[in-house]
């Protein structure tokens, strides 16, 4: 059995850096910095320029991770529009986009022009109304399944399935070659992908998929109100923190 797939997202040179030193195979830099980062409502508001702008910062800190860059909304309305925007991604420091949703007209483009495809299902962010685990009944399942197939002919690299059944994710798994990525998909996937602020603390969301394994906010706070205290009282600067 091969060892599971390990994927993290970041969005700038710190979080990339970590990422990169801890050792997992894949970083992406997620249009999920449009809440995490950004502080817009969604992934719906987010621009092109403000995905490189970050993917930028993050490629320049990595140097063994393989890096994604996230497609944002009407980033790929046309296949030509795609190309022009993924070849932005892959100038920038990618070495494979993330597209949403089974869209092969554009994934036969982005082969042609020797660009690596992540494909996308389940809970599909961009243009989901609401926020719910997909695939629950037979229709949708049948449908992200014979998707998910059609996607692993075309050729993708990576396949990320974002909250659907753990069932449905190990058929899909077990259907294709293509190594699949869960997000809120049980245990059965190729591999795994969280968010980094939710895992540690940075954020608020809390959703079912979301473990915390550390508590930055709390300790950011802590430190700020520390070195607030200390300036009101005088303690800082003190002869060794001084020239």
């Amino acid at each position: 059995m091969s060892p599971k797939l390990v994927m993290m997202t970041a969005y700038d040179y710190p979080t990339g850096k970590l990422v990169d030193e801890v050792g997992v195979d894949f970083i992406l830099i997620g249009d999920s910095l449009a809440m995490v980062v950004l502080g817009y409502a969604d992934t719906k508001s987010v621009t092109v320029a403000e995905m490189l702008h970050h993917t930028k910062a993050v490629c320049r800190a990595v140097k063994k991770s393989v890096t994604i860059g996230d497609m944002p909304i009407h980033s790929y309305n046309t296949p030509d529009i795609a190309l022009k925007n993924a070849k932005k991604f892959i100038a920038a420091g990618c070495q494979m986009v993330k597209i949403e949703g089974y869209q092969p007209d554009i994934f036969n483009v982005l082969k042609k022009n020797h660009i690596k495809v992540v494909g996308h299902l389940g809970l599909l962010p961009q243009t989901a109304k609401v926020y719910k685990v997909q695939g629950k009944d037979a229709k949708d399942a049948k449908k992200i399944f014979q998707d998910a197939k059609s996607m692993d002919k075309l050729g993708i690299e990576l396949l990320i399935l974002e909250c659907i059944p753990s069932l449905l994710a190990k058929k899909i798994t077990d259907a294709i070659d293509t190594p699949t990525i869960g997000i809120g998909a049980g245990i059965h996937c190729d591999g795994q992908v969280l968010v980094l602020h939710d895992i540690i603390g940075l954020s608020d969301f809390q959703g079912r998929m979301v473990k915390r394994y550390a508590n930055v906010k709390q300790d950011i706070r802590s430190a700020l109100s520390r070195f607030k205290k200390e300036v009101l009282t005088e303690k800082f600067p003190d002869q060794k923190h001084s020239f």
